[in-house]
């Protein structure tokens, strides 16, 4: 059964996934995924935090529906409209930075479309093209880009990986803002515990591959009313179900 469903008007991201395959170069099978279950209150932030290589990306790439080759279900929050960012901005080099929010959201106006620019602080990068751009501004166009179609649920690969701190923490305190402001269900993929704490209502901790949930943290003061105490206590519970499951892991 392989099942992601765009319509279901649900009151939540509800993903089991029983088992998700690659193909080695050899041919066989390699289990990236297995009995994976995550569920995320319409509204709320989620962030996905796991090892490298665990499957975070390939999980994101399931719940958007670019990969259908998996066994399980994926049911999209209300009526399954996607906004997603990739690791790599992906902008149209030909174009704008306007005219890259124009052909994602043809539907937007120019008043919402300047809107999201102001709010991203890219106002005066809209007749910029994309090579035109430091990382950081393309991430931002890229984030804008998603925001424009108006999603039920948006997904975030990465967003400030590769970002010097300044920059990453620039653009993390924006998201934080958008996501209070607008209550977009929201999914961010990163490798990063204290990016995580920083954004998410609800934090979920992937195994080493086949990659499954060890443990769903939930963020009981997210985001402006996190406290130094709160993220301390989060990130060393984070850290026990990390090294419980690494053991685990090592053991069979």
């Amino acid at each position: 059964m392989k099942d992601a469903s765009p319509d279901g008007g649900a009151a939540s991201l509800d993903v089991a996934i029983a088992h998700k395959d690659h193909h080695a170069a050899n041919g066989r099978p390699v289990r990236a995924l297995e009995d994976l279950r995550l569920n995320l209150p319409i509204g709320q932030a989620g962030a996905v935090v796991g090892p490298s290589g665990c499957g975070k990306t390939t999980l994101l790439r399931l719940i958007a529906g670019l990969d259908r080759d998996f066994t399980g279900h994926i049911e999209l929050p209300a009526h399954g409209r996607l906004g997603m960012a990739f690791q790599e901005p992906r902008l149209l080099p030909w174009r704008s930075v306007a005219d890259n929010l124009r052909i994602a959201a043809p539907q937007a106006s120019e008043e919402e479309i300047a809107t999201l620019l102001e709010e991203l602080s890219l106002s005066e990068h809209a007749a910029h093209f994309p090579g035109e751009l430091s990382l950081g501004l393309a991430r931002r166009v890229a984030l804008a880009r998603a925001l424009a179609v108006k999603p039920d649920l948006l997904l975030l690969d990465e967003p400030l990986v590769s970002l010097d701190v300044a920059l990453a923490r620039e653009l993390r305190d924006k998201i934080a803002a958008l996501v209070d402001e607008k209550h977009i269900t929201t999914l961010i993929v990163t490798h990063d515990l204290r990016e995580a704490i920083a954004l998410a209502d609800r934090i979920f901790l992937l195994s080493p591959r086949p990659a499954h949930v060890v443990a769903t943290l939930d963020v009981a003061a997210p985001r402006k009313r996190l406290t130094k105490e709160i993220a301390d206590s989060l990130e060393t519970q984070a850290h026990a179900a990390l090294i419980a499951s690494r053991k685990r892991h090592e053991s069979q």
